[in-house]
Protein backbone atom coordinates (compact mmCIF):
# COMPACT_ATOMS: atom_id res chain seq x y z
CA UNK A 1 0.00 0.00 0.00
CA UNK A 2 1.35 3.41 -0.92
CA UNK A 3 1.70 6.03 1.74
CA UNK A 4 -0.09 9.36 1.08
CA UNK A 5 1.97 11.85 -0.85
CA UNK A 6 3.10 14.95 0.96
CA UNK A 7 3.80 18.39 -0.39
CA UNK A 8 5.52 21.33 1.27
CA UNK A 9 3.32 24.18 2.44
CA UNK A 10 3.74 27.55 4.09
CA UNK A 11 3.97 26.00 7.52
CA UNK A 12 5.83 22.84 6.60
CA UNK A 13 4.65 19.56 5.10
CA UNK A 14 0.92 19.02 4.53
CA UNK A 15 -1.07 16.20 2.88
CA UNK A 16 -2.26 16.59 -0.67
CA UNK A 17 -5.73 16.09 -2.05
CA UNK A 18 -9.07 17.08 -0.48
CA UNK A 19 -7.94 16.77 3.13
CA UNK A 20 -8.01 20.51 3.79
CA UNK A 21 -11.45 20.95 2.29
CA UNK A 22 -12.72 18.03 4.35
CA UNK A 23 -11.33 19.57 7.54
CA UNK A 24 -12.92 22.92 6.71
CA UNK A 25 -16.26 21.23 6.04
CA UNK A 26 -16.11 19.39 9.37
CA UNK A 27 -15.24 22.60 11.19
CA UNK A 28 -18.12 24.37 9.49
CA UNK A 29 -20.54 21.63 10.53
CA UNK A 30 -19.29 21.68 14.11
CA UNK A 31 -19.77 25.44 14.20
CA UNK A 32 -23.34 25.19 12.91
CA UNK A 33 -24.50 22.49 15.35
CA UNK A 34 -24.57 24.75 18.47
CA UNK A 35 -26.64 27.33 16.58
CA UNK A 36 -29.07 24.65 15.43
CA UNK A 37 -29.43 23.39 19.00
CA UNK A 38 -29.92 26.94 20.28
CA UNK A 39 -32.54 27.58 17.60
CA UNK A 40 -34.36 24.39 18.62
CA UNK A 41 -34.43 25.53 22.26
CA UNK A 42 -35.74 28.96 21.27
CA UNK A 43 -38.56 27.44 19.25
CA UNK A 44 -39.30 24.93 22.01
CA UNK A 45 -39.71 27.63 24.65
CA UNK A 46 -41.55 30.11 22.42
CA UNK A 47 -44.21 27.69 21.16
CA UNK A 48 -46.27 27.81 24.42
CA UNK A 49 -46.14 31.62 24.44
CA UNK A 50 -47.15 31.73 20.79
CA UNK A 51 -50.04 29.33 21.46
CA UNK A 52 -51.17 31.46 24.40
CA UNK A 53 -51.17 34.60 22.27
CA UNK A 54 -53.00 32.91 19.38
CA UNK A 55 -55.59 31.39 21.71
CA UNK A 56 -56.18 34.80 23.30
CA UNK A 57 -57.27 36.17 19.92
CA UNK A 58 -60.03 33.58 19.43
CA UNK A 59 -63.58 33.64 20.63
CA UNK A 60 -65.10 30.76 22.58
CA UNK A 61 -66.21 28.94 19.44
CA UNK A 62 -62.90 29.25 17.58
CA UNK A 63 -61.03 28.21 20.69
CA UNK A 64 -62.44 24.67 20.42
CA UNK A 65 -63.27 24.39 16.71
CA UNK A 66 -60.27 26.06 15.05
CA UNK A 67 -58.44 23.58 12.78
CA UNK A 68 -55.01 24.71 14.01
CA UNK A 69 -54.15 25.38 17.64
CA UNK A 70 -51.06 27.36 16.60
CA UNK A 71 -52.77 29.68 14.15
CA UNK A 72 -55.46 32.34 14.32
CA UNK A 73 -59.16 31.68 14.01
CA UNK A 74 -61.77 33.25 11.80
CA UNK A 75 -61.80 36.52 13.74
CA UNK A 76 -59.27 38.48 15.80
CA UNK A 77 -60.87 38.98 19.23
CA UNK A 78 -57.91 39.94 21.40
CA UNK A 79 -59.25 43.39 22.30
CA UNK A 80 -62.80 42.16 23.09
CA UNK A 81 -61.34 39.31 25.17
CA UNK A 82 -59.19 41.73 27.16
CA UNK A 83 -62.15 44.06 27.61
CA UNK A 84 -64.27 41.18 28.95
CA UNK A 85 -61.38 40.11 31.17
CA UNK A 86 -61.03 43.47 32.91
CA UNK A 87 -64.77 44.07 33.28
CA UNK A 88 -66.01 40.61 34.26
CA UNK A 89 -67.36 40.35 37.82
CA UNK A 90 -66.80 44.07 38.47
CA UNK A 91 -63.17 43.89 37.39
CA UNK A 92 -62.10 41.24 39.86
CA UNK A 93 -59.14 40.32 37.64
CA UNK A 94 -57.59 43.76 38.16
CA UNK A 95 -57.83 43.19 41.90
CA UNK A 96 -56.12 39.81 41.53
CA UNK A 97 -53.42 41.39 39.39
CA UNK A 98 -52.70 44.05 42.02
CA UNK A 99 -52.66 41.40 44.74
CA UNK A 100 -50.08 39.40 42.80
CA UNK A 101 -47.94 42.51 42.36
CA UNK A 102 -48.16 43.21 46.09
CA UNK A 103 -47.28 39.67 47.13
CA UNK A 104 -44.47 39.34 44.60
CA UNK A 105 -42.83 42.73 45.16
CA UNK A 106 -43.08 42.91 48.94
CA UNK A 107 -42.25 39.24 49.42
CA UNK A 108 -39.45 39.36 46.86
CA UNK A 109 -37.81 42.47 48.30
CA UNK A 110 -38.10 41.15 51.85
CA UNK A 111 -36.75 37.71 50.97
CA UNK A 112 -33.86 39.25 49.02
CA UNK A 113 -32.94 41.61 51.85
CA UNK A 114 -32.88 38.80 54.40
CA UNK A 115 -30.97 36.51 52.03
CA UNK A 116 -28.30 39.15 51.36
CA UNK A 117 -27.78 39.92 55.03
CA UNK A 118 -27.77 36.28 56.11
CA UNK A 119 -25.57 35.08 53.25
CA UNK A 120 -23.03 37.84 53.77
CA UNK A 121 -23.00 37.16 57.51
CA UNK A 122 -22.39 33.45 57.00
CA UNK A 123 -19.62 34.13 54.49
CA UNK A 124 -17.67 36.89 56.25
CA UNK A 125 -18.22 36.51 60.00
CA UNK A 126 -17.17 33.81 62.43
CA UNK A 127 -19.59 33.15 65.29
CA UNK A 128 -20.55 30.33 67.59
CA UNK A 129 -23.05 27.92 66.11
CA UNK A 130 -22.15 28.92 62.56
CA UNK A 131 -21.58 25.34 61.40
CA UNK A 132 -24.82 24.10 62.95
CA UNK A 133 -26.79 27.00 61.49
CA UNK A 134 -25.30 26.39 58.06
CA UNK A 135 -26.20 22.70 58.28
CA UNK A 136 -29.77 23.61 59.17
CA UNK A 137 -29.83 26.00 56.22
CA UNK A 138 -28.73 23.27 53.81
CA UNK A 139 -31.32 20.94 55.28
CA UNK A 140 -34.09 23.49 54.81
CA UNK A 141 -33.16 23.87 51.14
CA UNK A 142 -34.02 20.21 50.63
CA UNK A 143 -37.49 20.50 52.20
CA UNK A 144 -40.27 21.06 49.62
CA UNK A 145 -42.19 24.26 50.28
CA UNK A 146 -45.51 22.46 49.77
CA UNK A 147 -44.70 20.22 52.73
CA UNK A 148 -44.65 23.30 54.97
CA UNK A 149 -48.03 24.72 53.92
CA UNK A 150 -50.17 22.79 56.40
CA UNK A 151 -47.92 23.49 59.44
CA UNK A 152 -47.72 27.12 58.35
CA UNK A 153 -51.50 27.31 58.07
CA UNK A 154 -51.90 25.87 61.57
CA UNK A 155 -49.38 28.35 62.97
CA UNK A 156 -50.96 31.36 61.29
CA UNK A 157 -54.43 30.18 62.27
CA UNK A 158 -53.39 30.22 65.92
CA UNK A 159 -52.12 33.77 65.42
CA UNK A 160 -55.33 34.84 63.69
CA UNK A 161 -53.54 35.87 60.50
CA UNK A 162 -55.21 33.54 58.03
CA UNK A 163 -57.25 35.17 55.27
CA UNK A 164 -55.01 38.26 55.39
CA UNK A 165 -52.24 39.48 53.11
CA UNK A 166 -49.68 38.68 55.83
CA UNK A 167 -50.50 34.99 55.55
CA UNK A 168 -49.00 35.10 52.05
CA UNK A 169 -46.26 37.70 52.52
CA UNK A 170 -44.62 36.54 55.75
CA UNK A 171 -43.90 32.93 54.68
CA UNK A 172 -42.51 34.28 51.41
CA UNK A 173 -39.77 36.16 53.27
CA UNK A 174 -37.92 32.92 54.01
CA UNK A 175 -35.73 31.87 51.09
CA UNK A 176 -33.09 29.32 52.17
CA UNK A 177 -31.82 28.82 48.64
CA UNK A 178 -31.34 32.58 48.29
CA UNK A 179 -29.29 32.62 51.50
CA UNK A 180 -27.14 29.76 50.23
CA UNK A 181 -26.65 31.48 46.87
CA UNK A 182 -25.59 34.73 48.54
CA UNK A 183 -23.25 32.84 50.85
CA UNK A 184 -21.46 31.16 47.96
CA UNK A 185 -21.27 34.32 45.90
CA UNK A 186 -20.12 36.49 48.82
CA UNK A 187 -17.29 34.09 49.62
CA UNK A 188 -15.75 34.56 46.16
CA UNK A 189 -16.89 37.99 44.98
CA UNK A 190 -15.93 40.01 48.08
CA UNK A 191 -12.18 39.66 48.89
CA UNK A 192 -11.20 39.72 52.55
CA UNK A 193 -8.33 42.09 51.70
CA UNK A 194 -10.82 44.67 50.43
CA UNK A 195 -12.86 44.48 53.62
CA UNK A 196 -9.73 44.73 55.77
CA UNK A 197 -8.60 47.79 53.82
CA UNK A 198 -11.97 49.47 54.46
CA UNK A 199 -11.76 48.67 58.17
CA UNK A 200 -8.22 50.07 58.35
CA UNK A 201 -9.49 53.29 56.78
CA UNK A 202 -11.92 53.61 59.66
CA UNK A 203 -15.13 52.31 58.06
CA UNK A 204 -17.51 50.44 60.33
CA UNK A 205 -19.06 47.11 59.46
CA UNK A 206 -22.28 48.65 58.20
CA UNK A 207 -20.50 51.19 56.01
CA UNK A 208 -18.13 48.50 54.73
CA UNK A 209 -21.08 46.33 53.79
CA UNK A 210 -23.04 49.10 52.06
CA UNK A 211 -20.21 50.86 50.21
CA UNK A 212 -17.77 48.00 49.55
CA UNK A 213 -19.53 44.63 49.58
CA UNK A 214 -22.99 45.53 48.30
CA UNK A 215 -21.88 46.81 44.85
CA UNK A 216 -19.87 43.63 44.29
CA UNK A 217 -22.89 41.51 45.15
CA UNK A 218 -25.19 43.18 42.60
CA UNK A 219 -25.45 40.25 40.14
CA UNK A 220 -26.30 37.79 42.91
CA UNK A 221 -28.77 40.24 44.47
CA UNK A 222 -30.58 40.66 41.16
CA UNK A 223 -30.64 36.88 40.69
CA UNK A 224 -32.12 36.24 44.14
CA UNK A 225 -34.61 39.08 43.67
CA UNK A 226 -35.80 37.75 40.33
CA UNK A 227 -36.07 34.18 41.60
CA UNK A 228 -38.01 35.35 44.65
CA UNK A 229 -40.38 37.53 42.63
CA UNK A 230 -41.06 34.76 40.12
CA UNK A 231 -41.63 32.21 42.89
CA UNK A 232 -44.06 34.51 44.70
CA UNK A 233 -45.82 35.46 41.48
CA UNK A 234 -46.37 31.81 40.56
CA UNK A 235 -47.21 30.73 44.11
CA UNK A 236 -50.47 28.81 44.14
CA UNK A 237 -50.70 26.32 46.99
CA UNK A 238 -49.87 28.73 49.83
CA UNK A 239 -52.50 31.41 49.02
CA UNK A 240 -54.99 28.67 48.17
CA UNK A 241 -54.62 27.27 51.68
CA UNK A 242 -54.37 30.60 53.48
CA UNK A 243 -57.06 32.69 51.77
CA UNK A 244 -60.82 32.27 51.46
CA UNK A 245 -61.77 35.82 50.46
CA UNK A 246 -61.60 36.01 46.67
CA UNK A 247 -60.74 39.72 46.88
CA UNK A 248 -57.37 38.67 48.34
CA UNK A 249 -56.62 36.02 45.73
CA UNK A 250 -53.57 36.36 43.48
CA UNK A 251 -53.85 35.66 39.77
CA UNK A 252 -52.91 31.99 40.12
CA UNK A 253 -55.69 31.18 42.55
CA UNK A 254 -58.19 33.44 40.78
CA UNK A 255 -57.65 31.78 37.41
CA UNK A 256 -57.86 28.41 39.12
CA UNK A 257 -61.24 29.47 40.52
CA UNK A 258 -62.46 30.42 37.05
CA UNK A 259 -61.19 27.16 35.62
CA UNK A 260 -63.14 25.18 38.21
CA UNK A 261 -66.29 27.13 37.41
CA UNK A 262 -65.81 26.70 33.67
CA UNK A 263 -65.23 22.97 34.01
CA UNK A 264 -68.24 22.52 36.26
CA UNK A 265 -70.98 24.48 34.49
CA UNK A 266 -69.30 26.68 31.88
CA UNK A 267 -69.29 29.63 34.24
CA UNK A 268 -73.04 29.61 34.78
CA UNK A 269 -73.86 30.28 31.14
CA UNK A 270 -70.96 32.65 30.49
CA UNK A 271 -67.98 31.05 28.77
CA UNK A 272 -64.92 31.62 30.95
CA UNK A 273 -62.37 29.86 28.79
CA UNK A 274 -61.64 32.97 26.74
CA UNK A 275 -61.16 34.94 29.96
CA UNK A 276 -58.90 32.24 31.37
CA UNK A 277 -56.64 32.23 28.31
CA UNK A 278 -56.48 36.04 28.16
CA UNK A 279 -55.79 36.18 31.90
CA UNK A 280 -52.90 33.74 31.53
CA UNK A 281 -51.47 35.89 28.74
CA UNK A 282 -51.59 39.05 30.86
CA UNK A 283 -50.11 37.22 33.84
CA UNK A 284 -46.81 36.52 32.04
CA UNK A 285 -46.30 40.10 30.85
CA UNK A 286 -44.87 41.40 34.19
CA UNK A 287 -42.41 38.49 34.33
CA UNK A 288 -41.21 39.15 30.79
CA UNK A 289 -40.72 42.84 31.64
CA UNK A 290 -38.80 41.91 34.79
CA UNK A 291 -36.45 39.58 32.92
CA UNK A 292 -35.79 42.06 30.11
CA UNK A 293 -35.20 45.00 32.47
CA UNK A 294 -32.88 43.16 34.88
CA UNK A 295 -30.65 41.29 32.46
CA UNK A 296 -28.39 44.36 32.06
CA UNK A 297 -27.32 43.91 35.68
CA UNK A 298 -26.13 40.37 34.93
CA UNK A 299 -24.10 41.60 31.98
CA UNK A 300 -22.67 44.43 34.04
CA UNK A 301 -21.76 42.08 36.87
CA UNK A 302 -20.01 39.68 34.55
CA UNK A 303 -18.01 42.51 33.01
CA UNK A 304 -16.98 43.82 36.42
CA UNK A 305 -15.94 40.35 37.54
CA UNK A 306 -13.72 39.99 34.47
CA UNK A 307 -11.67 43.09 35.26
CA UNK A 308 -8.43 42.74 37.16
Amino acid sequence: MKSPQLAPGPSGIRPRGNTESTVRALRGQSAVLPYLFLGFLIVYFLIPIWWLFVASTKDAQDLFTSPSALWFGKSFNLIPNLSDLFTYDEGIYIRWLLNSVLYAVVGGLGATSLAVLAGYGFAKFKFSGRRLSFSMLLGSVMVPTTALVIPTFTFFSDLGLTDTIWAVILPSLLNPFGVYLMLVYSSDAVPEELLDAARVDGAGEFRTFVQVALPLLRPAIVTVLLLSVVANWNNYFLPLAMLSDKNLFPITVGIGLWEGQASANNGGGHSLWGLIIAGCLISIVPLVIAFLSLQKYWRGGLAVGALK
